[in-house]
């Protein structure tokens, strides 16, 4: 599922338009993306949170010619879904 297929639901099942409910989907992505870069943590109560992590430094390898490599360190998002969503999956 992408964007306009999530925003073309939300429009079936709230009665909006596809132009609000695209608009709704981008707003809420951008203020996950806004929280994330801030370093915050987001929460969805029965569904899951989204998280930023710091991955160190460290050595790689090239796999075409086995170099050894330093790759940089970075931050990440992560998902953890909540148990309703992990029992929903495997119930």
């Amino acid at each position: 599922m992408n964007t306009t297929e999530l925003a073309e639901k939300l429009a079936t099942a709230q009665g909006l338009t596809k132009a609000n409910a695209k608009a709704f989907v981008d707003d809420v992505l951008k203020a996950i993306t806004d929280a994330a870069v801030a370093g915050e943590e987001v929460n969805f109560p029965g569904f899951g949170k989204f998280k930023t992590k710091d991955a160190p430094a460290r050595e790689g390898r090239n796999p075409s010619t086995g170099a050894i490599v330093q790759i940089a360190a970075s931050k990440k998002v992560t998902f953890q879904p909540a148990k309703a969503l992990k029992d929903k999956l495997n119930g």
